[in-house]
């Protein structure tokens, strides 16, 4: 199979002339660039563009009443409370809120993050006894435990008591725990059902703070746990979601939370303009890191940690590690790229292998779609069991997918476009070819090539630079709230040059005779084995470039077609 080189461009739909007339106040481009995102009349644009921080009632969320009125009895008679977390950013997030909360209150909590690579994803029957063992009480999970229906019946025999708080699909039967909190669970009529988990657990300490009228020690309490958290899960970024990320870049731009702070120097960013791209690539694969090599504590103590010089060395270290999980990736896509060629498989890509890292499949497996736009599944076989990450497309729901295979897997569950899976090495094989009939089944007709959506075509000339003073407007950005995307075309290249790790990347100028920009193209280098044409169209993104303190104006290409090929 080869490599998706082609991508369709799909240019916006003109905004029609009487919602550009309601749009008059503002510049023409951004009226075309607010009407893609579903805003026709003046009145939705300022609800958009500077919305109230009105989060809704958590009350609403079913069982809530439940979980406040346990939880405080829980804390008022001193019983040991766990929080029991997982080792990705959204749950190691999700654990340090719901700790520092119930610590605020006076509860008496400690956190437990799983490890990866002795444990797994989830709830676990061995940990809940042990925790048991260990005095506790009431375990309140975060993040996981929506599919724990054998772990929450051994937690019922055992005499402990659970609250499952998560925000992945359910199955048919809800956990037998004493309360269940998840907005996707048959009969919650809680209005944003896309939260993350940090997002669900917020909710509970909004509860829980309310109900005891404790004063908070800052504004925005954990609202910078739940940007850091809902950011890294790539939940939609709309609704509440947009809401509460919008609040929770205050905090971190003000720099409450120390180990964020030396997390920040140590990837090189300017913690006074962070924005989603920022904790996207530069904070969360490094708090991952810990998680995918060893474990994820060393996340969750900077996370909590007061002290700038533990702060530091923490941040170190996770910057050291996540340097060795790029290398091991790295190694791991090219050996995932021979199996998949074995395989032969067209719609649906299998890489699995005894000597991949566990902790690193679901990287591999996203660079795997990425590159050839097809639902990817990678593993580590290990002894009798295989234990893998899966990611796909947006025509394909993976975790659907997997529901249909149920009676082959351990245990599985997941999103739309990421999943996981523990499965019997013996059953691999049908799962293989029932997955595969699946792909066919709902991809076999489909044209399988990327669609890059873009805002509006002009030419380079009318790019200016107050053009950024707007699009910050739209931040924070993500799934469902996409930044802005251009289209130039006929534009001149010079002074092409690989940048990065192995010329990965390119770095060039575009002109159009009058005026000319930098250009960078990430995983783009490409174009310098096969020559980079002397004019090209262009799908980029406007933005402004900082680097050793030094700001300019950049295109950031993230698509180059020879001028006329399209």
């Amino acid at each position: 199979m080869q490599k998706i080189a082609l991508k369709r461009w799909k240019l916006a739909e003109k905004i029609p002339g009487d919602v550009e007339q309601a749009l008059s106040y503002y510049p023409p481009f951004f009226r075309q660039v607010l009407y893609n995102r579903g805003i026709t009349n003046a009145n939705q644009a300022m609800a958009f563009l500077s919305p109230e921080e009105d989060f809704h009632d958590p009350m609403l969320l079913m069982n809530m009443a439940g979980v406040v009125e346990r939880l405080l009895f829980a804390i008022d008679h001193h019983e040991p409370i766990a929080i029991y977390g997982d080792y990705d950013v959204d749950g190691v997030s999700a654990t340090a809120l719901m700790v520092e909360t119930l610590q605020l209150l006076g509860g008496n909590v400690i956190a437990y993050i799983p490890n990866r690579f002795e444990e797994g994803y989830g709830l676990n029957v061995e940990a809940l006894s042990h925790l048991r063992d260990q005095g506790v009480r009431l375990v309140l999970s975060v993040d996981c435990g929506i599919r724990s229906l054998r772990e929450a019946d051994h937690a019922k025999q055992i005499g402990l008591d659970l609250i499952v708080s998560d925000h992945h699909h359910p199955l048919e039967e809800i956990p037998p725990a004493n309360f269940v909190i998840c907005p996707k669970q048959k009969g919650d009529e809680y209005p944003e059902k896309n939260l993350a988990g940090v997002g669900v657990a917020y909710k509970i300490a909004q509860a829980l703070l309310h109900a005891r009228m404790k004063e908070l020690p800052y504004e925005g309490f954990g609202l910078d746990l739940v940007a850091l958290g809902t950011v890294a899960d790539v939940v939609p970024l709309s609704g509440e979601n947009r809401m509460l990320v919008r609040a929770g870049l205050k905090g971190l731009r003000r720099g409450w939370r120390a180990g964020l702070r030396s997390l920040a120097q140590a990837a090189r960013l300017n913690l006074a303009r962070l924005n989603t791209s920022d904790i996207g690539f530069g904070l969360a694969p490094r708090l991952n890191a810990a998680g995918r090599l060893e474990s994820a504590l060393a996340s969750y103590q900077l996370l909590l940690e007061k002290d700038t010089q533990q702060t530091g060395l923490l941040a170190q270290r996770l910057d050291d590690q996540n340097r060795e999980r790029q290398k091991i990736t790295s190694e791991m896509q090219k050996r995932a790229e021979e199996l998949i060629q074995m395989e032969g498989f067209e719609e649906i890509l299998f890489a699995f292998d005894e000597s991949f890292n566990p902790g690193v499949v679901g990287l591999v497996a996203g660079k795997l779609t990425e590159s050839y736009y097809r639902p990817a599944v990678v593993g580590q076989i290990n002894g009798e069991y295989v234990r893998a990450s899966c990611r796909s497309i947006p025509a394909f729901h993976i975790t659907q997918a997997l529901d249909a295979c149920a009676d082959l897997m351990v245990h599985h569950g997941g999103h739309a476009l990421a999943a996981g899976f523990t499965i019997h090495r013996d059953h691999l094989p049908e799962l293989k070819q029932r997955l595969a009939k699946i792909a066919v089944d709902q991809l076999g007709d489909l044209d399988l090539r990327p669609v890059l959506r873009a805002d509006l075509e002009l030419p380079l000339g009318e790019l200016h630079p107050e053009f950024l003073k707007y699009l910050y407007l739209l931040e924070p950005t993500g799934m469902d709230n996409p930044e802005v995307f251009f289209v130039s075309r006929n534009v001149r290249t010079s002074n092409a040059k690989p940048v990065g790790a192995d010329g990965k990347h390119l770095k060039f100028l575009v002109t159009d005779g009058w005026i000319t920009y930098d250009a960078v193209a990430f995983r783009q280098g490409h174009w310098m084995e096969t020559g980079l044409p002397k004019e090209v169209d262009i799908l980029y993104r406007f933005e402004l470039n900082t680097y050793n303190g030094r700001e300019s104006l950049q295109l950031n290409v993230v698509d180059i077609k020879p001028s006329g090929s399209d």
